[in-house]
């Protein structure tokens, strides 16, 4: 794939939550990138895998395409805030009526890129999968580094929402004094020839 040379993605941190039944009707309405033709969802116990398919036959089967990686949580969902339920004050109500509540599935996309984001083949397709996945999910945040013919773009989504983001270039700790710092073992008095 040519096109894969030039597209990149360098860093990557999320914190996204949504529903599991959320996340699949979204794989299931979304127009996917060029290079994708479709999304592949497989369930390992609490592992939750996303493979891309991608449009070129002309590559192995056997080559790795990238893929999302989530964990599964059961959760409760109450119909109301049970917080804002115990702080109202109620005069009429002698004893407190159960909360309706349901175990609601989540897959969570939590980790740096190597956690959420695995494989080369197809990546910054699979990126802009998780994009869209993100400004689906109420919960989280997504942050990353990308890399697009040649330029480097900066992505924030937070709780849905696509927020401003910029990349700025500081020093590293490693610029300061390098082999300054740490043990000279040649010099060391309890090592003998």
């Amino acid at each position: 794939m040519s096109t894969e040379e030039s597209r990149h993605v360098y860093r990557l941190h999320s914190t996204l939550e949504l529903p599991l039944e959320d996340l699949r009707e979204h794989i299931d309405e979304v127009t996917y990138p060029d290079g994708i033709d479709d999304v592949e969802i497989t369930r390992r116990n609490n592992t939750l895998i996303l493979k891309a398919v991608g449009e070129d036959e002309s590559v192995s089967k056997y080559t790795p395409s990238a893929q999302l990686k989530a964990s599964v949580t059961e959760n409760r969902v109450y119909e109301e805030d049970p917080d804002e339920r115990r702080n109202s004050f109620r005069w009429d109500e002698e004893e407190e009526d159960e909360i309706e509540s349901e175990l609601v599935e989540f897959a969570a996309f939590k980790g740096d890129r190597e956690t959420v984001l695995q494989n080369s083949l197809l990546q910054y397709e699979m990126f802009l999968v998780l994009c869209g996945i993100a400004e689906a999910a109420e919960k989280g945040t997504l942050t990353a580094i990308s890399e697009h013919d040649g330029d480097l773009e900066a992505t924030r989504i937070v709780e849905g929402e696509p927020r401003p983001a910029n990349i700025e270039v500081v020093e590293g700790p490693r610029d300061h004094g390098s082999g300054e710092s740490g043990v000279n073992w040649r010099d060391n008095k309890f090592i003998t020839d």
